[in-house]
């Protein structure tokens, strides 16, 4: 498959050229940028619900408010590749890191909600493009034989970053008057790293890629595998974990232990994904594997085979509830690095615009296995815990199983 290029845009695959010049620096300013801009986007949405019972709002208002964030990144996602094609790689992520800037300015002046709901849209909006962007430069001016490592290293830093904003309010409090202007200095200082960003290279199919929902279009029917290891990876990885808690307590659990289920979660995508790129690398220079995009689809099996047997444990887990951390952990882990090795084969064999297009669809199937898996599970967690939840589970995590099996024998 990666062994026969054709041009961009007419159905073939692009193969990603060696790093350019001046790729360390862009890589390490897009480090520095997503970071402090994620931590204090991380930090910003939790204090905008406390900020808002505090004031007496409903849950429903405030969950509403919660969700516009993700609106934003849906609304953004298959329209990040045009709006690369038309300013640039360098200037969408200075777009990028702009946006939210003004929005959190925007939540400092004023407390009207109607306004609150359009800053956090335009916010979320922006998290999304640089989302789809930065994954997409890193995975293409990594060179080749470090892929693995600094894809894997990239995704790991965005984890930690859930951690850090919340605990950064949880140490400042939610109703300090500083606790706003820490998130817009976070912010600022991504801005102020992604000026350090240098000018990126054109991309080759800047002018022939397909773009906006037929890019994204044409890029799902090219690799529909990508949809399934994204939502695998979503489903386990992001959304399982919110609903955890209800999970445990289900199953008998004290509140703080059905809360450290989340940890185990979040501890198990920290710890993993990383190594799953290192491993990528290193099974990738193997000559029995034959080339690396085999090596890639193996791990991939086997972290769907992870989450298969996981979840092949529920049934267990009420008679011995310690169990349940360990299937947490797994499923955080197996789930993250299913994501990772995914942005890793993407950008292996793609660059430019028609890469875009692909991460694009990437982040809407992950992020749609996070939408649904907490919606669809805690209605089942209230129907039948039993039989009906384990069921859902086994219903994800065996044909995505099933679909990389077949796409590694065929």
């Amino acid at each position: 498959m990666s062994g026969h290029p054709l041009p961009p845009g007419h159905g073939g695959l692009a193969l990603p050229a060696s790093p350019p010049s001046q790729a360390r620096l862009g890589l390490v300013a897009i480090f520095g940028s997503t970071f402090f801009e994620l931590v204090g986007y991380f930090m910003l949405m939790p204090l905008l619900l406390l900020r808002l019972k505090g004031d007496g709002v409903s849950n429903a208002l405030a969950g509403l408010l919660a969700a516009t964030g993700w609106v934003g990144v849906f609304a953004i996602t298959p329209f990040a590749s045009a709006i690369t094609q038309r300013l640039g790689r360098r200037p969408t992520l200075w777009l990028a890191a702009l946006v939210p800037v003004l929005s959190t300015t925007g939540f400092l002046f004023t407390r009207w909600l109607p306004a609150w709901f359009v800053f956090e849209f335009v916010a979320g909006a922006a998290s999304g493009l640089r989302w789809v962007l930065a994954e997409a430069v890193v995975a293409e001016f990594a060179p080749p034989q470090r892929r693995g490592r600094l894809v894997g290293l990239f995704e790991t830093m965005v984890g930690t970053t859930f951690v850090i904003g919340p605990a950064l309010l949880a140490t400042v409090g939610a109703q300090s008057p500083v606790a706003l202007w820490i998130v817009l200095a976070s912010m600022t200082l991504g801005l102020l790293w992604s000026l350090l960003i240098p000018r990126l290279p054109g991309a080759t199919d800047a002018h022939s890629a397909r773009v906006g929902l037929q890019g994204v279009w044409h890029a799902l029917r090219a690799h529909p595998l990508i949809m399934t290891v994204g939502f695998v990876g979503g489903f386990f990885e992001s959304g399982l974990t919110s609903i955890l808690p209800l999970y445990g307590l289900s199953l008998g659990l004290g509140v703080t232990a059905a809360a450290l289920l989340v940890s185990a979660s979040g501890l198990g995508s920290a710890l993993m994904m990383l190594p799953a790129g290192l491993l990528a690398d290193r099974l990738g220079a193997l000559p029995r594997w034959g080339d690396p995009r085999s090596a890639r689809l193996a791990l991939m099996r086997w972290c769907a085979l992870v989450t298969l047997a996981a979840t092949a444990l529920i049934p267990f887990v009420a008679g011995t509830p310690w169990l349940a951390a360990a299937v947490a952990f797994s499923w955080g882990g197996a789930g993250g690095s299913l994501y990772t090795l995914a942005m890793i084969d993407i950008g292996s064999r793609e660059e430019g615009i028609t890469l875009v297009n692909s991460t694009a669809v990437l982040v809407l199937s992950y992020t749609l296995g996070g939408v649904l898996a907490p919606a669809l599970g805690a209605a089942m967690l209230d129907w039948a815990p039993a039989l009906g939840f384990p069921a859902l589970l086994l219903a994800v995590a065996g044909p995505g199983w099933w679909l990389l099996h077949r796409t590694g024998r065929g």
